[in-house]
């Protein structure tokens, strides 16, 4: 009987202990609470749409996911036009997007908020005949609208001096889906995607391909798909065209920042490589997301899911972009 009283005025000791140390600290409380919310949210997020943020989206899934494993996240990569589209007509809850928004698109209802930051690069395989003096010389602007916009050039020749290689016709790639990488590509010379010429290639990835099996080919792609996340270092096959920025004939030390993954985010971030073709990336939907699920993801993109952005291979927003992002999803 003593042992059994012990034993009650122990376990009455120790939830008085408890009562008392909640009510006398609110921030335990909080954090308590706080805790319970993360483990009841729950749901399903779908989000389709451009090739450029498929990857660090793939990445913020993965890690929202640790931390709220009851929410499911289905994506799936398709061009930024479909992420539009798909958005717009309530197929999905997100589309990925990586180009300006339109007026027309503005006028549907579309509603956007900015997460990370990119590129657009022009590539050719990293055993063109012509490789050696493209880093020396890189091709100015104009060599690549009369490439892309014009179809003026289609030979290597121009950068062929002491070359002897008789065949050098250019094999030009272009993108065959509507997708922001194109668009941002053809803005540079003040144009749109339907402007652009070549041979009409399926998504980042087909791109990336195409050039690495045809040693004369010329195309381009965003960053995150011509660089190595882990080496930092550009995949084997695939080389970028430096662009003579002030058009003197060679590659000046402060245009030359493409050797790794690392260099070129930082030319993206100071403005040292153009935009466009450098731009914002987004996620859009009609309207303001309402479902608690999608707002406590974006909210979590814009605030901790940052710490991922450097490390998946992107440029991080300025934190007045950040905070404009956030501030739209608690109005």
């Amino acid at each position: 009987m003593r042992q059994t009283k012990t034993l009650m005025l122990v376990l009455l000791s120790i939830f008085i202990g408890t009562f008392f140390s909640c009510k006398n600290n609110p921030k335990k409380a909080e954090q308590t609470s706080e805790r319970s919310k993360e483990q009841t949210l729950s749901g399903t997020i779908t989000i389709s749409g451009a090739f450029a943020l498929y990857p660090i989206t793939a990445r913020w899934a993965e890690e929202f996911q640790k931390i709220h494993p009851d929410v499911r996240i289905d994506i799936s990569a398709g061009g930024a036009g479909k992420g539009m589209t798909d958005a717009l007509s309530g197929m999905v809850d997100l589309g990925m997007f990586s180009r300006s928004i339109t007026e027309v698109e503005k006028a549907k209802g579309v509603w956007w908020i900015a997460v990370t930051q990119d590129a657009v690069l022009p590539t050719m395989n990293a055993k063109s005949p012509v490789a050696e003096n493209i880093h020396k010389q890189g091709l100015t602007p104009q060599d690549f609208e009369d490439i892309f916009i014009h179809n003026k050039i289609r030979n290597w020749s121009k950068w062929a001096d002491g070359i002897e290689e008789k065949d050098l016709t250019m094999n030009v790639y272009t993108r065959s889906d509507a997708c922001g990488a194109a668009q941002m590509w053809a803005e540079y010379f003040g144009k749109n995607q339907e402007d652009l010429v070549g041979t009409g290639i399926y998504g980042d990835p087909g791109m990336a391909d195409a050039v690495k099996n045809d040693v004369l080919g010329i195309g381009y792609n965003n960053v995150i798909y011509i660089y190595d996340i882990n080496t930092r270092k550009k995949h084997p096959g695939l080389d970028v065209i430096p662009i003579d920025l002030n058009e003197n004939g060679k590659i000046d030390p402060e245009e030359n920042f493409y050797n790794t993954l690392d260099d070129i985010n930082i030319a993206i971030q100071t403005g040292k490589y153009p935009s466009p073709p450098a731009r914002d990336l987004y996620f859009v939907s009609k309207g303001e997301p309402t479902r608690k699920v999608v707002k406590e993801f974006l909210r979590w993109i814009v605030t901790d899911g940052q710490e991922y952005v450097k490390e998946a291979g992107y440029v991080k927003l300025s934190d007045v972009k950040l905070k404009k992002g956030f501030e739209s999803l608690n109005q």
